[in-house]
């Protein structure tokens, strides 16, 4: 049988792609031990340094907006502004929603690498209460603006996928 959640990796990830990546699962790990969901984020800039991390925070913060990638988002565009952010990638450990994908447009950022797919979150979160997740993937939401944003994934979605291991059993 077919495991339903094995994907190709996007060949366009490299290994400091792969470091990042798990860098982000790590922050989401740090998410879960805070009380929220497992999903992180992390800001490198044009050199591939890390400047910013961020985390889910939905359930400490009581906001429903509160995702890695739209928290993460917000502190961006704070810190760097748009115009310096073009150069910048946004790591995330999971494919960002339609919401995150909308924060990530506005704020400037000019690449987005992420580890499991939205399609295989579905597959583990199923019908949980939780992650009403949406088919609709963040390439189709990033680039229908009149910014072009690279968008790379999935890669180590296998990693990814095991930080999610018992979080979403009921």
């Amino acid at each position: 049988m077919t495991d339903p959640t094995a994907v190709a990796e996007d060949p366009a990830i490299t290994e400091l792609d792969r470091m990042l990546l798990r860098r982000a699962i790590d922050v989401g790990r740090s998410a879960v031990a805070h009380g929220n969901h497992p999903f992180g984020a992390v800001l490198a800039d044009p050199a591939g340094e890390v400047v910013l991390v961020a985390e889910n925070s939905v359930n400490t913060d009581n906001d429903c907006t509160a995702h890695a990638e739209t928290n993460l988002a917000r502190l961006a565009f704070k810190v760097f502004g748009t115009e310096a952010l073009a150069g910048y990638s946004l790591y995330t450990s999971c494919e960002p929603c339609a919401m995150c994908s909308g924060a990530i447009y506005w704020s400037g950022i000019g690449r987005v690498v992420w580890a499991m797919t939205e399609a295989q979150l579905a597959v583990l979160t199923g019908d949980h209460e939780e992650n009403p997740t949406m088919a609709l993937s963040s390439a189709a939401v990033l680039n229908a603006g009149q910014r072009a944003i690279t968008v790379a994934g999935p890669a180590i979605w296998d990693e990814a996928i095991a930080a999610h291991a018992d979080f979403w059993v009921r």
